[in-house]
């Protein structure tokens, strides 16, 4: 059998919760939708950690980020991890990146060869987190809640730049591959920045949620009442300093919707040049993590809770029926399944993820055991860990209370079991399959020693001659387009695609 193409479209801190089953009904997302219509959707997809660089590092190598050493936005991704693209070049692809992927360290390809654009983000260990000093806000780089109340119009920002430029390369891409210079099969990556705050949408995305009812803000919960990471949480983002409206909030929220709008254009652009060029892929739809959008009275992400910790994931496989699927699973589970849709051996991959391969749940048939979720960076004073099992999820962190949910009975998480005696056997059920996977003072003890290894790097590296890890795209003038070291009759001829029409 021939080694499908793989096209795989990530976004950013869009929420799972607006996609059970494709997109929400009230959102403007056609082509999302046409794309769910021929999709696995999986209602119930989780991230490894809810926050970008742990979840993305995860993606990539479909290992928790206690493995990954990727535990917050400026740890070192180490280059001898095997990561999907590693696993697809060993078995004939061509790899390639165009937008966000959030690496930190000095290697910024991990097993991909082409980058097409730059990060969005640093690559520097200058976002590091320091349990040493709990409760420091660093204002220059921790979120607050000015990109809630910031929320409007704007036809062009920093982030909007950085993806109207990782849709444009990633279909020139998509017509390079399409000219069939390699003859090798391909794994495409166009990885999005949005629908991440800041708020601020085009005009045009902007004016299609007027008087959209799910605008309203979600039911506020007060400080006191939130659980002592929920608190922890609203301490990082300043909270005190912001007086939230509820005008406010529905703009905030609007922004988001608006973007969501705005990448399904983005979205519709790839896919439109994939038909045009004539190509057939898998095509994986998936973001990093979600976001809390005022549930709870909590924004952006960092938490376990459901808006923040579920992502919408679809897979849609050239011959495989459409359908939901309902049984929970996480995004580690991508690098396992991609390889057995590419035909790899599961044994050359086993070794090196946490990970299950969902092809039989594709398929409609088996599954996979409980869910595990990591979290050892902004709003932790030590490492907290999550498992999702049927109904099911369990919150644990050495420091705070645990907490126990049937997401079936309190879909919006308000009611802790935990301490009801009613539930003492689930309770101690999801303690021991999470002690048995965890041990929470060594994980303490590592996360430590990074975030301090990291602390006296940064410092080093800022005295004296910068020299910086940013990824640059290099595109050699010298080959693009005509230049006298070629045969103009040639090279027009093999630039043309579709040929002799």
């Amino acid at each position: 059998m021939t080694a499908p193409n793989i096209l795989i479209l990530m976004v950013d801190q869009l929420t799972g919760t607006l996609f059970e089953d494709g997109p929400a009904p009230f959102l403007h997302a056609p082509n999302l939708r046409a794309l769910a219509a021929r999709s696995k959707r999986f209602s119930r997809a989780y991230c490894a950690s809810p926050l970008c660089s742990p979840s993305r590092a995860s993606f990539m190598a479909g290992q928790l980020p206690r493995r990954t050493g990727v535990y917050d936005n400026a740890a070192n991704f180490a280059s001898d991890i095997p990561c999907f693209t590693h696993h697809l070049r060993r078995a004939g692809y061509q790899t390639c990146l165009s937008g966000k992927m959030h690496f930190a360290g000095p290697d910024q390809l991990h097993g991909f060869e082409e980058r097409l654009t730059t990060d969005i983000y640093p690559s520097d260990f200058g976002w590091t987190p320091d349990y040493r000093k709990p409760g420091e806000r660093i204002d220059w780089w921790y979120h607050n809640l000015g990109s809630v109340t910031g929320a409007g119009v704007a036809e062009i920002t920093n982030q909007l730049e950085f993806d109207d430029d990782t849709a444009h390369l990633a279909c020139q891409k998509l017509y390079d591959l399409s000219r069939g210079h390699d003859p090798r099969p391909w794994c495409l990556t166009v990885s999005f920045t949005h629908p991440h705050d800041p708020f601020v949408a085009r005009r045009k995305y902007w004016d299609l949620y007027e008087n959209c009812p799910e605008l309203e803000p979600a039911e506020r919960v007060a400080y006191d009442a939130q659980d002592a990471h929920s608190k922890r949480l609203m301490d990082s983002v300043d909270w005190q300093k912001f007086d939230l409206t509820k005008e406010q909030e529905r703009r905030a929220r609007r922004g988001y919707y608006a973007n969501i709008s705005y990448i399904d254009d983005k979205v519709g652009e790839v896919l439109a040049t994939l038909e045009a060029s004539r190509q057939e892929a898998v095509i994986l739809f998936v973001s990093d993590h979600g976001e809390m959008l005022g549930e709870h009275g909590l924004w952006f992400k960092m938490s376990f809770f459901e808006d923040s910790a579920r992502v919408p994931m679809m897979i849609s496989v050239p011959g495989m029926a459409a359908g939901r699927v309902d049984h929970p699973v996480s995004m580690i589970d991508v690098l396992p399944t991609l390889a057995d849709i590419a035909g790899i051996p599961m044994a050359e991959i086993t070794p090196w993820t946490d990970g299950e391969s969902l092809l039989q749940l594709l398929h409609g048939t088996g599954g996979r055991g409980p869910v595990p979720m990591e979290y050892a960076a902004e709003g932790t004073i030590a490492p907290m860990v999550g498992l999702v099992d049927g109904p099911w999820k369990y919150i644990a962190s050495a420091p705070d209370p645990e907490q126990l949910f049937n997401l079936e009975s309190d879909p919006r998480e308000r009611h802790n079991l935990a301490s009801d005696q009613g539930f003492t056997p689930v309770l101690e059920r999801m303690r021991g399959m999470a002690r048995a996977r965890w041990d929470l003072a060594a994980f303490d003890a590592e996360v430590r020693q990074s975030q301090a290894r990291r602390w006296v790097v940064y410092d080093a590296l800022r005295k004296g001659r910068f020299e910086a890890w940013d990824y640059e795209p290099h595109r050699p003038a010298s080959e693009r387009y005509m230049r006298n070291h070629m045969d103009l009759n040639i090279l027009e001829d093999s630039q043309r695609f579709p040929r002799g029409e």
